[in-house]
């Protein structure tokens, strides 16, 4: 057994990966095209971020630039933070997680459990050398004794997903898919998922939905990032700048969704079908069914849900937070929600 393997078989870290794919039956039904998620909540940090913790610090294990002793230092939202903790945790290196002022307390609770030292900076924008990435790298190149996972630069986050994410999902599928649906957030899902699949078919068709406060959008239609970086609801989705990872992205529309939908949906599908999810993944499915429903019948669209609803509980799922931020929480009707995702 060579290391890598050796590693990536480490007590929890053996889990980490091969989720199951469900169908999303109501809106599929409404849509009537088959719109697929992939369950990667069920990893054991409870998100798909687990994927590229693990692969960037066995990759850097292996390569001989983690080395025993040392510490993993990281600038997040909180769900990289969370899968490089676990994965420190179980391989015996200590993590400081550097975060925004703002994510949702329930992150805060998680990184605790698994031992993380957080450090919380202003949230402001990129060009501010406060911003949770800038302090992140200081602090991660200030010691010789730290490792700068830094996710938005570091190729292992996208290669994690090129080989794994994808191929899960392409098998899983039987190849039979006519649209990929991937927010981005780093970049690592949007940019190995949409790789993988161009090689396989570049028929396939790469949807990137942005959240309000991104410069995604603005990239995709001017080639440039300006946005004003004021997020509401999700978290560790979109984009301010040109990192290395969104440099792989293969996509082929890309349009914002704004809170308000968002929520709209999350309430719709809690009510039909049982389901409760995090941020990101009400961010994928909201593209998925637009997607959906603009392709017309007989398709196949595939998404991620990247995380649960218990991270969201704070937030989304919190009838004070949204009354706070001016969003309407109230149950809509089959006929307004197709109407208002037809719209997108």
């Amino acid at each position: 057994m060579d290391l890598r393997t050796k590693l990536k078989s480490t007590g929890l870290l053996q889990v980490i990966g091969n989720t199951p794919m469900i169908r999303i039956q109501s809106l599929s039904q409404i849509a009537g095209t088959d719109i697929f998620m992939k369950c990667e909540h069920l990893n054991p940090g409870g998100t798909i971020k687990d994927r590229p913790a693990l692969h960037m610090v066995v990759e850097a294990i292996a390569k001989g630039i983690l080395k025993p002793g040392m510490k993993i230092v990281e600038g997040t939202a909180g769900n990289t933070g969370i899968g490089l903790a676990l994965v420190g945790q179980a391989l015996g290196h200590k993590v400081i997680v550097v975060m925004p002022k703002g994510m949702a307390i329930e992150k805060h609770k998680v990184l605790n459990l698994y031992g993380a030292e957080i450090v919380e900076t202003d949230a402001v924008p990129y060009s501010d050398e406060r911003h949770f990435f800038k302090v992140g790298r200081q602090i991660g190149q200030s010691d010789p004794n730290y490792w700068w996972a830094n996710q938005f630069d570091n190729p292992d986050n996208y290669l994690s997903h090129y080989l794994t994410s994808a191929p899960e999902m392409y098998e899983q599928m039987e190849g039979k898919i006519d649209a990929v649906v991937v927010a981005s957030g780093s970049g690592g899902t949007a940019a190995g998922v949409s790789k993988y699949m161009k090689e396989k078919n570049p028929k396939i068709q790469i949807v990137v939905p942005d959240p309000v406060g991104s410069g995604i959008v603005n990239y995709f239609n001017h080639g440039n990032f300006d946005s004003d970086g004021k997020y509401t609801m999700t978290e560790g989705v979109g984009i301010t700048r040109l990192v290395e990872n969104y440099k792989h992205i293969h996509q082929d529309r890309c349009y914002t969704i704004d809170d308000q939908k968002l929520t709209q949906l999350a309430m719709f599908v809690r009510e039909k079908e049982g389901l409760v999810m995090g941020m990101s993944s009400m961010l994928n499915l909201a593209g998925a069914f637009s997607t959906a429903l603009r392709m017309g019948k007989g398709k196949r669209v595939v998404t991620f849900m990247c995380d649960g609803g218990e991270r969201a509980m704070s937030k989304m799922y919190n009838p004070e937070f949204l009354v706070e931020k001016g969003i309407d929480g109230s149950l809509v009707s089959e006929k307004e929600i197709t109407e208002i995702y037809r719209a997108l």
